[in-house]
């Protein structure tokens, strides 16, 4: 199963979710069509698995990125704490953004994706409220929005690129990030 998950994540990867079909996952897994059917009935339902160990794997991660910070945290940092594991979980798993990000999210994937969405929204104006003390609700939630966004735009450039360009696209996005932020934030942070 494994063997086969890691293939059609390659697969969706070079292909595309609509573009990929079971026969390519069983080419790329070194397997017979017949072996995967033992396993998954159709392609959606592979991607629906793959998602959901994606998914499971991305809440502990952005558990870790969006924790509650100290008052005197300086703005670079925070961001850096923020995204860095976010970017190495999206590296680490490109199919992660080809599956969610794609525009023919599979199944009950895009409920699953909304959902953390909305949970990522939350954090990230749980974050901010900490930075931003005084903020009417409206605006932290506004801010959180635009940090998100430009985040996904910057994403999608990273994954782009290799090695130390998609390094140098990293810290480009962080600093589109501090440049927004810095005049919204309180001196303390």
């Amino acid at each position: 199963m494994a063997q086969l998950l890691q293939a059609a994540a390659q697969v969706f990867c070079t292909s595309g979710y609509t573009a990929a079909s079971t026969n390519a996952i069983a080419r790329e897994a070194g397997v017979s069509p017949g072996t995967l059917y033992q396993f998954f009935p159709n392609k959606e339902a592979i991607a629906i698995e793959l998602g959901d160990r994606l998914m499971h794997e991305m809440r502990e991660t952005y558990g870790e990125a969006l924790a509650p910070l100290d008052a005197g945290t300086p703005l670079e940092q925070a961001i850096d704490a923020a995204v860095d594991p976010f970017m190495a979980f999206n590296t680490d798993h490109p199919v992660f953004f080809a599956l969610m990000h794609g525009p023919d999210i599979p199944g009950r994937m895009a409920e699953a994706h909304d959902q953390l969405h909305t949970t990522l929204v939350t954090r990230i104006e749980a974050l901010l409220a900490s930075l931003m003390p005084g903020a009417a609700p409206p605006e932290v939630t506004r801010t959180a929005h635009v940090c998100l966004g430009i985040y996904k735009a910057g994403l999608e450039l990273v994954l782009a690129h290799e090695g130390p360009e998609r390094e140098a696209y990293v810290r480009e996005v962080k600093d589109v990030l501090v440049r927004y932020l810095r005049p919204l934030v309180s001196d303390g942070a």
